[in-house]
């Protein structure tokens, strides 16, 4: 038993709608209602049971929603408060909010079990969404609002949107840290300037990127701030938020109302930390660097759960939108950030002067290449094929490999020592790289052959060739047709299982190959599961 001081902080639980971005909001009915039990025990005054919403696109379950029928059904306890979040952008996308609110909230004045109204904005649509207000305070709603991306405005912003927000009879007025990258001083200083134009209650809703969502919030209670966001486990998008088992934790050693944690501890150990596990919300290296560069965590949370980007891919991103600005989540620019070369294509090398009229095998990264060692080997002493090997493929004696090939910048930063101790040439869009990866490489030899990402398809030339992404595997390819090769062997390219996004991109990209005008016979010696035809090593 524990204790937190009645009638000062107000702790909302935003699991069910935060947490919903990992599981599309579909809660089982009967673990919702234990939830509610526990953290009415644990002392938990409002719980924002999941959005109130008007899209109909892809299925999503009934917190995504929060319909006063759903929560007719739940079992609620009389000292709980049940809230809804509202995106602004639903509010504003007809001539009249008025038009909109009827539709999101259709029961007469006090008929909802809906004690809260929680409207999400960014700055450029807090006066617009202002004009809600009035509506819902008549039919008996406490009304907040939850600014978004404060750590991109300026004190003086701050200040003109909290004076707008007191010409409206708001409940509180909360600041979300979405972005992570705040730290103690910067609430303290979000606090202030908030105060300057507002006078009511002041909330946090701190994300977790690097690990200063419970200071953030700590610190937010010592400036004034007197409502506090937290979800159970930190469950939320991205990196999550303040866990909620330590902000109760922390506020039982100042407050006096007493609490039951244990039922909390038993949910938190028998549901959310398996969760957890399959679903890997909390912070992390990458999450720390879309933090620290202002980036939006929904692009690492993409990431993380797209087995298509790998360790180096997610870095190469996060730098590109270091560069470019990642404050806004678009998918486009995902797309876009992971293909790297986008700009002017260049290069100097021709492989002609190489692959013209000779076979070709490609040696890739699969298991093939150890299990068959023996008869590859044997096969390059016999057919003398140009060998290519991939990135830092070294299974295969080095002595019989002619040539090797690269084109992810991150990966050749990373793999730099081992490309200066190969002894052969590294075939590599290298006037296109970054500095860094070019001062890398300074001392090596390498061969330029440019490449530009277009979706359309394959495209050869010269110096340099058109892939619809730039995966080393496409960019191989495209160099021996570039080259004129006589015949393609590939070894080492495995594959993935069909459910695999990543056996998805390289089969689209295959397809896309064999559309194009490349005449080159091509065929895998090793067992493969894309579309590439096979002949047995051992049967040459």
């Amino acid at each position: 038993m524990n204790s937190i001081k009645s009638g000062n902080m107000t702790v909302l639980d935003c699991t069910l709608r935060d947490g919903g971005y990992y599981n599309n909001w579909d809660f089982d009915f009967d673990l919702i209602n234990k939830y509610i039990q526990c953290v009415s025990e644990a002392g938990v005054d409002v719980i924002e049971i999941g959005f109130r919403s008007l899209s109909k696109s892809g299925f999503k379950g009934a917190c995504a929603y929060s319909t006063d029928e759903f929560i007719d059904i739940l079992n609620i306890p009389d000292n709980l408060m049940i809230g809804v979040m509202v995106n602004a952008s639903e509010l504003l996308v007809r001539d009249s909010i008025d038009q909109v609110l009827p539709i999101l909230f259709p029961r007469s004045p006090g008929e909802s079990r809906v004690n809260l109204v929680r409207i999400a904005c960014h700055a450029h649509e807090f006066t617009a969404a202002l004009e809600a207000v009035p509506w819902l305070k008549e039919r008996g709603f406490k009304v907040g609002f939850n600014l978004m991306q404060v750590s991109e405005r300026t004190d003086q912003e701050l200040y003109e949107l909290a004076a707008k927000a007191s010409d409206f009879d708001v409940d509180v007025l909360y600041f979300a840290d979405s972005l992570g990258s705040m730290k103690s001083k910067d609430v303290a200083n979000v606090i202030s300037s908030l105060k300057k134009g507002w006078k009511g209650d002041i909330g946090i809703h701190a994300h977790n990127n690097m690990g200063q969502a419970l200071d953030n919030t700590l610190a937010a209670m010592e400036y004034g701030a007197r409502w506090i966001d937290a979800t159970v486990t930190g469950m939320g998008r991205g990196p999550g938020n303040a866990k909620l088992e330590e902000v109760l934790l922390e506020l039982s050693s100042l407050e006096e109302r007493p609490i039951r944690l244990i039922p909390l501890t038993n949910i938190v150990n028998t549901v959310f930390e398996p969760l957890r596990k399959q679903y890997g919300w909390g912070s992390n290296f990458f999450y720390f660097l879309a933090g620290k560069y202002s980036i939006h965590p929904t692009y690492i949370q993409e990431m993380i759960q797209d087995a298509r980007y790998r360790e180096e891919d997610i870095l190469a991103v996060i730098e590109h939108l270091r560069q470019v600005g990642g404050e806004k989540f678009k998918s486009a620019t995902l797309d876009v950030a992971r293909s790297f070369y986008n700009g002017e294509v260049c290069g100097n090398w021709s492989p002609k002067t190489s692959l013209k009229g000779k076979d070709v095998l490609i040696l890739g990264a699969g298991p093939s290449v150890s299990k068959h060692k023996k008869a590859i080997e044997s096969f390059i002493d016999k057919h003398k094929p140009v060998v290519i090997a991939l990135n830092t493929q070294s299974v295969i004696q080095s002595e019989k490999v002619d040539l090797r090939a690269a084109c992810h910048p991150v990966r050749l930063l990373a793999d730099c020592e081992s490309h200066l101790r190969f002894k052969q040439p590294l075939i590599t869009p290298y006037s296109m790289l970054p500095d860094d990866v070019k001062d890398s490489l300074i001392n090596k030899e390498v061969f330029d052959f440019g490449i530009s990402v277009s979706s359309d398809g394959f495209e050869f030339f010269d110096t340099y060739c058109i892939a619809p992404n730039s995966l080393v595997m496409g960019y191989v390819l495209s160099v021996c047709v570039s080259g004129q090769a006589s015949k393609l062997y590939l070894a080492g390219f495995d594959g993935f299982s069909a459910e695999d996004p990543r056996y998805e991109e390289i089969q689209s990209m295959l397809s896309k190959f064999y559309e194009s005008e490349s005449t080159i016979p091509m065929e895998s010696i090793t067992p493969t599961r894309f579309t590439i035809p096979m002949r047995s090593i051992y049967s040459f």
